[in-house]
Protein backbone atom coordinates (compact mmCIF):
# COMPACT_ATOMS: atom_id res chain seq x y z
CA UNK A 1 0.00 0.00 0.00
CA UNK A 2 1.58 3.46 -0.79
CA UNK A 3 1.80 5.94 2.25
CA UNK A 4 2.08 9.72 1.62
CA UNK A 5 3.64 12.36 3.15
CA UNK A 6 0.95 15.06 4.26
CA UNK A 7 3.28 17.66 5.64
CA UNK A 8 4.83 18.75 9.16
CA UNK A 9 6.66 21.07 10.62
CA UNK A 10 9.55 21.43 13.21
CA UNK A 11 10.94 23.97 15.87
CA UNK A 12 14.03 26.85 15.27
CA UNK A 13 16.59 24.23 15.85
CA UNK A 14 18.97 28.12 17.53
CA UNK A 15 16.40 27.70 20.35
CA UNK A 16 17.25 26.91 23.83
CA UNK A 17 14.37 25.59 25.16
CA UNK A 18 15.31 25.52 28.84
CA UNK A 19 16.69 29.29 29.38
CA UNK A 20 12.36 29.74 28.52
CA UNK A 21 12.05 27.15 31.32
CA UNK A 22 10.32 25.11 28.98
CA UNK A 23 11.01 21.26 28.16
CA UNK A 24 10.32 18.25 26.26
CA UNK A 25 6.71 18.10 25.93
CA UNK A 26 6.57 22.37 25.21
CA UNK A 27 8.85 21.30 21.80
CA UNK A 28 6.43 18.49 21.23
CA UNK A 29 3.72 20.66 21.21
CA UNK A 30 4.96 23.33 19.39
CA UNK A 31 6.05 20.99 16.58
CA UNK A 32 2.46 19.02 16.82
CA UNK A 33 0.54 22.50 17.01
CA UNK A 34 2.52 23.76 13.72
CA UNK A 35 1.95 20.52 11.37
CA UNK A 36 -1.85 20.24 12.53
CA UNK A 37 -2.29 24.34 11.72
CA UNK A 38 -0.02 24.18 8.15
CA UNK A 39 -1.29 21.48 7.19
CA UNK A 40 -5.22 22.16 8.07
CA UNK A 41 -5.13 18.63 10.03
CA UNK A 42 -7.56 18.22 12.83
CA UNK A 43 -6.16 16.15 15.71
CA UNK A 44 -8.93 13.98 15.65
CA UNK A 45 -7.62 13.44 12.45
CA UNK A 46 -4.87 11.78 13.82
CA UNK A 47 -5.61 7.90 14.07
CA UNK A 48 -1.93 6.96 16.17
CA UNK A 49 0.92 8.93 17.02
CA UNK A 50 4.61 7.62 17.01
CA UNK A 51 7.64 9.55 18.88
CA UNK A 52 11.46 9.20 18.24
CA UNK A 53 13.39 9.70 21.01
CA UNK A 54 16.65 8.97 22.33
CA UNK A 55 17.51 9.60 26.01
CA UNK A 56 14.75 11.59 27.60
CA UNK A 57 15.28 9.90 30.97
CA UNK A 58 18.58 10.63 30.81
CA UNK A 59 18.63 14.75 29.78
CA UNK A 60 14.77 15.38 30.78
CA UNK A 61 13.76 12.65 33.23
CA UNK A 62 11.12 12.07 31.48
CA UNK A 63 10.21 8.81 30.13
CA UNK A 64 6.53 7.38 28.52
CA UNK A 65 6.66 10.10 25.56
CA UNK A 66 3.68 8.55 23.88
CA UNK A 67 1.73 9.26 27.04
CA UNK A 68 3.29 13.25 27.14
CA UNK A 69 1.92 12.66 23.23
CA UNK A 70 -1.37 12.42 23.86
CA UNK A 71 -1.54 14.63 26.51
CA UNK A 72 -0.48 17.73 23.87
CA UNK A 73 -4.29 17.74 22.90
CA UNK A 74 -7.59 16.79 24.18
CA UNK A 75 -8.75 15.11 20.59
CA UNK A 76 -5.63 12.85 20.96
CA UNK A 77 -6.38 10.86 24.26
CA UNK A 78 -6.91 7.35 23.21
CA UNK A 79 -5.08 6.48 20.23
CA UNK A 80 -2.69 4.20 19.95
CA UNK A 81 1.45 5.82 20.61
CA UNK A 82 4.37 4.27 20.95
CA UNK A 83 7.98 6.08 21.52
CA UNK A 84 10.75 4.29 19.75
CA UNK A 85 14.68 4.57 20.06
CA UNK A 86 17.55 3.86 18.04
CA UNK A 87 20.15 6.18 18.92
CA UNK A 88 20.35 8.70 16.10
CA UNK A 89 18.57 6.97 14.18
CA UNK A 90 15.23 7.14 16.61
CA UNK A 91 13.49 9.17 14.56
CA UNK A 92 13.26 6.90 11.16
CA UNK A 93 12.59 3.73 12.92
CA UNK A 94 9.31 5.97 14.72
CA UNK A 95 8.56 6.63 11.02
CA UNK A 96 8.91 3.25 9.73
CA UNK A 97 6.81 1.88 12.38
CA UNK A 98 4.12 4.74 11.56
CA UNK A 99 4.10 3.34 7.68
CA UNK A 100 3.94 -0.47 8.61
CA UNK A 101 0.87 0.06 10.64
CA UNK A 102 -0.43 1.95 7.79
CA UNK A 103 0.64 -0.37 4.92
CA UNK A 104 -1.29 -3.27 6.80
CA UNK A 105 -4.37 -0.88 7.01
CA UNK A 106 -4.67 -0.38 10.69
CA UNK A 107 -5.09 3.06 10.50
CA UNK A 108 -5.34 5.61 7.95
CA UNK A 109 -3.77 8.41 9.29
CA UNK A 110 -0.52 8.69 11.65
CA UNK A 111 1.62 11.22 13.30
CA UNK A 112 5.28 11.25 14.02
CA UNK A 113 7.09 13.63 16.39
CA UNK A 114 10.69 13.55 16.75
CA UNK A 115 12.16 15.30 20.19
CA UNK A 116 15.31 15.47 22.11
CA UNK A 117 15.97 18.13 24.97
CA UNK A 118 19.59 18.08 25.15
CA UNK A 119 21.14 21.93 26.18
CA UNK A 120 19.61 21.55 29.88
CA UNK A 121 23.03 19.86 30.83
CA UNK A 122 26.64 20.97 30.38
CA UNK A 123 28.81 19.64 27.58
CA UNK A 124 30.22 16.56 29.25
CA UNK A 125 27.33 15.71 31.44
CA UNK A 126 25.78 15.67 27.36
CA UNK A 127 28.37 13.75 26.23
CA UNK A 128 27.86 11.01 28.93
CA UNK A 129 24.52 10.62 28.35
CA UNK A 130 24.51 10.21 24.59
CA UNK A 131 27.77 7.33 25.20
CA UNK A 132 24.75 4.98 25.96
CA UNK A 133 24.91 4.43 21.99
CA UNK A 134 27.86 3.07 22.11
CA UNK A 135 28.85 -0.27 23.39
CA UNK A 136 28.70 0.86 27.23
CA UNK A 137 31.79 -0.71 28.94
CA UNK A 138 33.44 -2.81 25.95
CA UNK A 139 34.31 0.34 23.61
CA UNK A 140 35.58 3.96 24.32
CA UNK A 141 35.69 3.36 27.75
CA UNK A 142 38.45 6.14 28.33
CA UNK A 143 37.26 8.59 26.11
CA UNK A 144 36.21 11.99 27.53
CA UNK A 145 34.02 12.58 24.77
CA UNK A 146 32.68 8.99 23.20
CA UNK A 147 31.53 9.58 19.46
CA UNK A 148 34.42 12.22 18.56
CA UNK A 149 36.11 9.59 19.63
CA UNK A 150 35.04 6.87 17.86
CA UNK A 151 34.51 8.09 14.77
CA UNK A 152 37.98 9.75 14.52
CA UNK A 153 39.11 6.13 15.07
CA UNK A 154 36.74 5.55 11.48
CA UNK A 155 38.66 8.78 10.35
CA UNK A 156 42.23 6.44 10.81
CA UNK A 157 40.51 3.66 9.26
CA UNK A 158 39.35 5.47 6.57
CA UNK A 159 43.09 7.42 6.23
CA UNK A 160 44.63 3.74 6.22
CA UNK A 161 42.29 2.42 3.67
CA UNK A 162 42.33 5.48 1.60
CA UNK A 163 44.12 8.46 2.27
CA UNK A 164 42.23 11.33 4.36
CA UNK A 165 42.49 15.22 2.38
CA UNK A 166 41.68 16.78 5.63
CA UNK A 167 41.26 20.14 4.00
CA UNK A 168 38.31 18.78 1.51
CA UNK A 169 36.61 17.42 5.05
CA UNK A 170 36.55 21.26 6.56
CA UNK A 171 35.39 22.41 3.08
CA UNK A 172 32.26 19.79 3.34
CA UNK A 173 32.02 22.13 7.06
CA UNK A 174 32.49 25.00 5.21
CA UNK A 175 28.92 24.32 2.75
CA UNK A 176 27.25 22.81 5.37
CA UNK A 177 27.38 26.43 7.37
CA UNK A 178 26.66 28.70 4.16
CA UNK A 179 23.94 26.19 3.35
CA UNK A 180 22.89 26.73 7.11
CA UNK A 181 22.10 30.57 6.88
CA UNK A 182 19.41 30.04 4.09
CA UNK A 183 17.28 27.56 6.69
CA UNK A 184 15.44 29.63 9.05
CA UNK A 185 15.50 26.64 11.22
CA UNK A 186 19.04 26.07 11.46
CA UNK A 187 21.03 26.01 14.76
CA UNK A 188 24.00 27.95 12.84
CA UNK A 189 22.37 30.43 10.92
CA UNK A 190 23.72 32.77 12.63
CA UNK A 191 27.01 32.11 13.16
CA UNK A 192 30.27 33.59 11.58
CA UNK A 193 33.30 31.98 10.64
CA UNK A 194 36.72 33.15 8.62
CA UNK A 195 39.20 30.39 6.87
CA UNK A 196 41.36 29.96 10.07
CA UNK A 197 37.67 28.26 11.31
CA UNK A 198 38.10 25.60 8.58
CA UNK A 199 41.68 25.08 9.28
CA UNK A 200 43.88 23.63 12.20
CA UNK A 201 44.22 26.91 13.65
CA UNK A 202 43.84 26.07 17.43
CA UNK A 203 41.88 28.94 18.28
CA UNK A 204 39.36 29.05 15.89
CA UNK A 205 38.90 25.19 15.27
CA UNK A 206 40.70 23.46 17.93
CA UNK A 207 40.74 19.67 18.32
CA UNK A 208 37.86 17.61 20.30
CA UNK A 209 39.45 14.16 20.29
CA UNK A 210 42.37 12.95 18.34
CA UNK A 211 42.42 14.58 14.85
CA UNK A 212 38.62 15.67 14.70
CA UNK A 213 38.31 19.49 15.42
CA UNK A 214 35.13 21.65 16.82
CA UNK A 215 34.25 22.32 12.80
CA UNK A 216 34.16 18.56 11.82
CA UNK A 217 31.62 17.65 14.47
CA UNK A 218 27.63 18.61 14.75
CA UNK A 219 26.44 20.47 17.07
CA UNK A 220 23.63 19.28 19.57
CA UNK A 221 20.09 21.61 20.27
CA UNK A 222 16.94 21.32 21.52
CA UNK A 223 14.28 20.47 18.93
CA UNK A 224 11.43 18.72 17.39
CA UNK A 225 10.25 17.94 13.67
CA UNK A 226 6.64 16.71 13.20
CA UNK A 227 5.50 14.90 9.70
CA UNK A 228 1.97 13.47 9.29
CA UNK A 229 1.54 10.41 7.03
CA UNK A 230 -1.33 8.38 5.36
CA UNK A 231 -2.29 5.37 3.55
CA UNK A 232 -4.17 5.48 -0.04
CA UNK A 233 -7.52 5.66 2.13
CA UNK A 234 -6.02 8.53 4.21
CA UNK A 235 -4.08 10.38 1.71
CA UNK A 236 -7.60 10.99 -0.27
CA UNK A 237 -9.95 11.91 2.24
CA UNK A 238 -7.03 14.90 3.00
CA UNK A 239 -6.93 15.57 -0.60
CA UNK A 240 -10.38 16.03 -1.44
CA UNK A 241 -10.82 18.53 1.63
CA UNK A 242 -7.84 20.59 0.25
CA UNK A 243 -8.77 20.50 -3.38
CA UNK A 244 -5.87 18.26 -4.51
CA UNK A 245 -5.28 15.16 -6.30
CA UNK A 246 -3.04 12.33 -5.46
CA UNK A 247 -0.65 13.39 -7.70
CA UNK A 248 0.32 16.42 -5.55
CA UNK A 249 0.89 14.62 -2.55
CA UNK A 250 4.55 13.31 -2.33
CA UNK A 251 5.12 9.24 -1.17
CA UNK A 252 7.12 7.15 0.51
CA UNK A 253 8.53 5.41 -2.47
CA UNK A 254 10.81 3.08 -0.84
CA UNK A 255 12.30 2.48 2.82
CA UNK A 256 15.22 0.22 4.51
CA UNK A 257 16.26 -0.05 8.14
CA UNK A 258 19.39 -2.36 8.44
CA UNK A 259 21.41 -3.14 11.60
CA UNK A 260 24.82 -4.19 11.90
CA UNK A 261 26.35 -4.88 15.33
CA UNK A 262 26.81 -2.80 18.06
CA UNK A 263 30.75 -2.80 18.02
CA UNK A 264 32.96 -0.54 15.43
CA UNK A 265 35.42 -2.96 15.44
CA UNK A 266 33.03 -6.06 14.81
CA UNK A 267 30.92 -4.16 11.81
CA UNK A 268 33.78 -3.54 10.32
CA UNK A 269 34.50 -6.97 8.44
CA UNK A 270 34.00 -6.05 4.60
CA UNK A 271 31.67 -7.89 2.48
CA UNK A 272 32.01 -8.24 -1.85
CA UNK A 273 31.28 -4.88 -1.83
CA UNK A 274 34.04 -3.79 -0.48
CA UNK A 275 32.59 -1.33 1.69
CA UNK A 276 33.96 -0.06 5.13
CA UNK A 277 30.48 -0.16 6.81
CA UNK A 278 28.64 -3.12 4.09
CA UNK A 279 25.11 -2.57 5.91
CA UNK A 280 25.02 1.04 5.85
CA UNK A 281 25.89 0.67 1.94
CA UNK A 282 23.01 -2.43 1.69
CA UNK A 283 20.57 0.19 3.59
CA UNK A 284 20.58 2.91 0.91
CA UNK A 285 20.76 0.48 -2.35
CA UNK A 286 18.16 -1.36 -0.89
CA UNK A 287 15.63 1.46 -0.07
CA UNK A 288 16.39 2.73 -3.61
CA UNK A 289 15.76 -0.55 -5.06
CA UNK A 290 12.21 -1.05 -3.43
CA UNK A 291 11.52 2.58 -4.97
CA UNK A 292 12.45 1.77 -8.22
CA UNK A 293 15.12 3.94 -8.49
CA UNK A 294 19.01 4.26 -9.45
CA UNK A 295 21.56 6.76 -8.03
CA UNK A 296 21.25 9.11 -10.50
CA UNK A 297 17.29 9.25 -10.48
CA UNK A 298 17.95 10.63 -6.73
CA UNK A 299 17.46 14.72 -6.92
CA UNK A 300 18.46 15.57 -3.54
CA UNK A 301 20.23 13.42 -0.74
CA UNK A 302 20.02 14.03 3.23
CA UNK A 303 22.85 12.39 5.06
CA UNK A 304 23.31 12.29 8.57
CA UNK A 305 27.24 13.93 8.73
CA UNK A 306 27.46 13.90 12.20
CA UNK A 307 30.92 14.76 11.63
CA UNK A 308 32.67 15.22 8.39
CA UNK A 309 34.34 12.15 7.99
CA UNK A 310 31.11 10.48 8.25
CA UNK A 311 29.67 12.65 5.79
CA UNK A 312 32.66 11.69 3.33
CA UNK A 313 31.29 7.82 4.14
CA UNK A 314 28.23 8.25 4.06
CA UNK A 315 28.36 9.91 0.12
CA UNK A 316 30.67 6.71 -1.04
CA UNK A 317 28.07 4.30 0.47
CA UNK A 318 25.40 5.94 -1.50
CA UNK A 319 27.13 5.38 -4.47
CA UNK A 320 27.42 8.73 -5.12
CA UNK A 321 31.36 8.54 -5.73
CA UNK A 322 33.57 4.94 -6.06
CA UNK A 323 35.12 4.66 -2.66
CA UNK A 324 37.21 6.52 -1.02
CA UNK A 325 36.28 9.50 -3.78
CA UNK A 326 34.60 11.66 -1.57
CA UNK A 327 37.69 14.41 -1.25
CA UNK A 328 37.80 14.40 -4.99
CA UNK A 329 33.59 15.23 -5.35
CA UNK A 330 33.76 17.61 -2.73
CA UNK A 331 36.11 19.77 -4.21
CA UNK A 332 35.07 19.65 -7.29
CA UNK A 333 31.43 21.15 -5.82
CA UNK A 334 29.57 17.79 -7.01
CA UNK A 335 27.54 18.16 -3.38
CA UNK A 336 26.92 21.51 -3.89
CA UNK A 337 22.88 23.02 -3.62
CA UNK A 338 24.07 24.08 -7.36
CA UNK A 339 26.32 20.28 -7.81
CA UNK A 340 25.41 17.22 -9.81
CA UNK A 341 24.23 15.39 -6.53
CA UNK A 342 22.89 18.02 -4.06
CA UNK A 343 23.63 16.92 -0.57
CA UNK A 344 21.89 18.26 2.77
CA UNK A 345 20.92 21.97 1.06
CA UNK A 346 19.26 23.27 4.38
CA UNK A 347 22.87 22.45 6.58
CA UNK A 348 22.62 18.66 7.33
CA UNK A 349 23.65 18.00 10.98
CA UNK A 350 26.75 19.94 10.65
CA UNK A 351 24.43 23.24 9.48
CA UNK A 352 21.16 22.82 10.79
CA UNK A 353 21.45 20.74 14.69
CA UNK A 354 20.92 17.90 15.90
CA UNK A 355 18.63 17.11 18.34
CA UNK A 356 19.18 12.78 18.17
CA UNK A 357 15.50 11.78 18.46
CA UNK A 358 14.19 14.93 15.97
CA UNK A 359 16.52 14.35 13.09
CA UNK A 360 15.24 11.49 11.33
CA UNK A 361 12.29 12.88 11.18
CA UNK A 362 13.52 16.54 9.86
CA UNK A 363 15.22 14.86 7.14
CA UNK A 364 11.80 13.36 5.75
CA UNK A 365 10.36 16.62 6.25
CA UNK A 366 12.85 18.01 4.44
CA UNK A 367 12.79 16.15 2.04
CA UNK A 368 9.00 17.04 1.10
CA UNK A 369 9.49 20.24 1.33
CA UNK A 370 11.88 19.71 -1.27
CA UNK A 371 10.07 17.60 -3.57
CA UNK A 372 7.21 20.16 -3.02
CA UNK A 373 8.86 23.13 -4.00
CA UNK A 374 8.53 24.78 -0.40
CA UNK A 375 12.26 24.69 0.83
CA UNK A 376 13.02 28.65 0.03
CA UNK A 377 16.37 29.87 0.09
CA UNK A 378 17.07 25.73 0.25
CA UNK A 379 15.12 24.74 -2.81
CA UNK A 380 16.91 22.50 -5.12
CA UNK A 381 15.33 23.45 -8.76
CA UNK A 382 13.18 20.78 -9.94
CA UNK A 383 14.04 18.43 -6.92
CA UNK A 384 11.14 15.30 -7.00
CA UNK A 385 13.05 12.90 -5.66
CA UNK A 386 15.07 12.31 -2.32
CA UNK A 387 16.68 9.86 -0.63
CA UNK A 388 17.65 10.26 3.21
CA UNK A 389 20.37 8.03 4.98
CA UNK A 390 20.27 8.72 8.78
CA UNK A 391 22.32 6.46 11.24
CA UNK A 392 22.68 5.57 14.81
CA UNK A 393 25.79 4.88 16.63
CA UNK A 394 28.80 3.93 14.92
CA UNK A 395 26.72 2.99 11.50
CA UNK A 396 24.80 0.46 13.79
CA UNK A 397 21.39 1.44 12.69
CA UNK A 398 21.26 2.35 9.08
CA UNK A 399 17.78 3.92 8.08
CA UNK A 400 16.80 5.33 4.64
CA UNK A 401 13.97 6.81 2.72
CA UNK A 402 12.99 7.74 -0.72
CA UNK A 403 10.78 10.05 -0.80
CA UNK A 404 8.99 11.85 -3.97
CA UNK A 405 6.66 11.16 -6.62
Amino acid sequence: MTIFVLGGAQTDFARNYGRQERGIADMMKDALDETLSSLKVEASDIDALHVGNFTGELFSGQGHLGGVATSLHEDLAGIPTARHEAACASGSVAIRAACAELEAGWHDTACVIGVEEMKNVSGLKAAEHLGAAAFVGREAQDAKFVWPHLFDRVLNLYDDKYGVDQDALWLFAKHAFENAKTNPFAQTRGWTFDEKSFSSDPERNPIVEGRLRRHDCSQITDGAACIVLANEVGAKRYAQRHGLTLDQIPRVLGHRVRTATMLLDDKLSPDASGAMFPETLHAASEAREVAGKEVGDIDVFEIHDCFTITAAVLVEHLGLTTLGGAAEAIRGGQFRRDGATPVNPGGGLIGTGHPVGATGVRMVLDAHRQVTGQAGASQVKGARTVQTLNIGGSLTTNASFVIGF
